[in-house]
């Protein structure tokens, strides 16, 4: 089978890590794969900023959680944060940032990493608290959050969800 295809059809979210760091050039390949990732017109107007500070991970998911007032929010506590950050009022922004997660996603995968979507941002960026982390992190202010990924190496006594193929399909030919 195709390689690209046999990532794409194996990728699960993981939802459960071990505590073991990813390598830094295993986080400079995933940050390769993002940047191939299509733009809108090709303006690439994203900012991506790479976590692996675990008290800085704390840190933003301790705030998330408080800010959905969602105790015990934990983003099932990854050896790494990928987030992408994109202009606010960029036509693309969101959808650039899509395009660059599901890069890294997959290029994860093949490097035996799991990831899962984390989508709890984008309507939180500009409360104080959120915001202040954001600075930290020197994402820009005209900047939002509109995904992240979650990176970790699975934890082999919890098993992926199975993947529910639904959807329609049709041919016109």
């Amino acid at each position: 089978m195709n390689e690209v295809m046999k990532h794409i059809l194996t990728r699960r979210s993981i939802r459960s890590f071990t505590k073991e760091p990813i390598p830094r050039d295993i986080l400079e390949k995933l940050v390769e794969a993002a940047l191939c990732a299509p733009s809108g017109k090709g303006q690439q107007t994203w900012k991506f900023t790479v976590i692996t500070n675990q008290e800085m991970i704390t840190r933003l998911t301790e705030a998330i959680g408080h800010e959905l007032q969602r105790g015990g929010y934990d983003m099932y506590c990854p050896a790494a944060i990928f987030m992408p950050s994109n202009l606010r009022d960029g036509i693309w922004s969101k959808e650039d940032n899509a395009c660059a997660l599901e890069n890294v996603f997959l290029a994860a995968h093949s490097y035996g990493i799991g990831s899962v979507w984390i989508n709890q941002m984008q309507n939180i960026c500009d409360t104080p608290g959120i915001r202040a982390i954001l600075d930290e992190l020197n994402v820009p202010a005209d900047h939002v959050v509109f995904g992240m990924a979650a990176l970790g190496y699975p934890d082999p006594d919890s098993a992926p969800r199975p993947i529910k193929r639904i959807g329609t399909v049709e041919y016109i030919e």
